[in-house]
């Protein structure tokens, strides 16, 4: 009864506010429900967890929910203030019969507001994070995008064509405002950002460049990032070289500085024809022990034709150079916060998929290959479909994994179906469909399988003997309400 009582109150304090607010500030409420079932076979191409100890069912029934509430007093200020529950299973957690546990967190919290009398405008707060894409349908920039953050972001737009985006986020704080003894230590992960975006008649580019100051005691492995439920994908994983995760593995700096820059761009003149590309390098840790280093290179090129009415095709290609043999001189491949490239909804990488988990997780970081794609084909009135093939190849020399299996653990640092050598790929091949029921509501039917070939000197026997008694496939179905 206690419970119940105070939930009440809860959502009744909720409603004052917001009549209250609503007497002077215009309220907008916007938002999303998405429910489906998930059929998986194999997913990374074992059916198991990044380190083999879990089974994932083969059958579950997903929910999540976005509710996002915009406080507007006027076209140059406003606050928006965003709740969601995770996708999370029924019978779970919140969805858990007669006794849930209460799973809503804040997602969005931030001020928007420009200064008077002008167009700059300041973003302050948990807010969305996207470094520069050359094209929407790549999802995310493959250092740090698709994401949220707290920040404080200004853009200054100087005329139509030019612009400059910049600000500071803190992306973790170990310990947040007390540090556990009396002695301070380097515990903070904060990042510096700056955009130019150029827009010109049938071109944009956008260079951009971001620092990050990383403290030694900040506990990079403890903060998970990605959507994969089975990744061991974390902030040390993306950011640190296989030597900084040993045990005894202590930086020299108690401050280290990472540093990327690169560039965007898109050719429009020849529409329909239309040509992207991306280019990103990036380091790490350049002044510490040189087994703590962490450098290298990501670039994509991508087209796409939009003179057809009823398909779009889309093609891109990258490359990403990965680890050499040697674990002394640290880590060839590009250092990163949260990795959501993905073109064309592929199969293959993590990314803005309409269902969590329907991926299977390859790293394109340390890889090369191609994702060719027919979007939006559409033959029937409310119906759309999109076929997407996808091969990636690694670029990891077999030895790094395997020493960094020996050191670390299989799975730990790097896993098998997310980082590849040099002697190991993957394909995945998917269709997805959708029919809007209504203009908000819609039926989502998401097919794909994927083959990998893997060694068995890197991962073991018991790893790659799972994934060659069958190939992964995955049918995952639901609605998806937006109001």
């Amino acid at each position: 009864m206690h419970r119940i009582l105070r939930s009440l109150a809860l959502a009744l304090c909720l409603v004052c506010t917001l009549a209250a607010a609503a007497s002077a500030t215009e309220v907008k409420l916007s938002g999303d429900v998405r429910v489906y079932g998930a059929f998986w076979q194999k997913p990374q191409y074992t059916g198991w967890n990044y380190n083999g100890t879990r089974t994932q069912d083969a059958f579950t029934v997903f929910e999540r929910v976005r509710v996002r509430a915009d406080f507007i007093a006027n076209e140059a200020l406003r606050f928006r203030l965003s709740w969601k529950s995770g996708d999370i299973p029924w019978g779970a957690s919140t969805f858990t019969v007669d006794n849930p546990t209460t799973v809503l967190k804040v997602y969005q919290a931030y001020m928007q507001f420009r200064l008077p009398g002008t167009q700059v405008e300041f973003t302050v707060g948990q807010q969305d994070m996207e470094l520069p894409t050359s094209a929407g349908w790549l999802d995310a920039n493959p250092v740090f995008g698709g994401t949220r953050t707290t920040a404080a972001m200004v853009k200054l737009p100087f005329s139509e064509q030019f612009s400059l985006v910049g600000g500071f986020t803190r992306l973790l704080d170990a310990n947040k405002d007390f540090d556990l003894t009396t002695t301070q230590v380097p515990d903070e992960l904060d990042g510096y950002i700056l955009t130019l975006p150029v827009t010109l008649e049938g071109f944009q580019a956008t260079p951009w460049a971001m620092l990050a100051v990383a403290g030694r005691n900040a506990g990079y492995g403890s903060v998970q990032v990605g959507n994969g439920g089975y990744s061991n994908e974390t902030l040390a994983t993306n950011l640190l070289s296989a030597a900084s995760m040993g045990t005894a593995a202590t930086w020299r700096n108690s401050q280290n500085a990472y540093w990327w820059v690169g560039s965007t761009f898109a050719l429009t003149a020849l529409d329909p024809f239309k040509f992207y590309a991306d280019v990103v390098y990036g380091s790490g840790n350049d002044t510490d022990r040189a087994r703590f280093r962490r450098h290298g290179l990501f670039v994509d090129l991508a087209a796409e034709y939009t003179g057809f009415a009823s398909v779009t095709p889309q093609l891109t290609i990258w490359y990403s150079p990965g680890e050499d043999s040697s674990a002394r001189n640290g880590s060839e491949r590009l250092p990163s916060v949260v990795d959501y490239w993905c073109p064309s909804n592929s199969f293959l990488f993590d990314g803005d998929q309409p269902f969590n988990n329907e991926f299977m997780n390859i790293n394109p970081v340390g890889a090369y290959g191609f994702v060719a794609a027919l979007d939006k084909i559409s033959f029937m009135q409310n119906l759309t479909h999109r076929i997407t093939v996808s091969y990636a190849h690694g670029t990891n020399s077999p030895a790094a994994l395997r020493a960094a299996n020996a050191s670390q653990g299989t799975g730990n640092y790097v896993q098998m179906g997310r980082d590849l050598s040099d002697k190991e790929y993957a394909v995945g091949i998917s269709l997805d469909n959708q029919y809007d029921i209504y203009s908000n509501l819609a039926l989502i039917l998401d097919t794909g399988w994927s083959h990998g070939s893997f060694q068995t000197s890197v991962w073991g026997h018991r790893f790659t003997e799972a994934a060659r008694r069958g190939d992964a496939f995955k049918v995952m179905t639901g609605i998806k309400y937006k109001f």
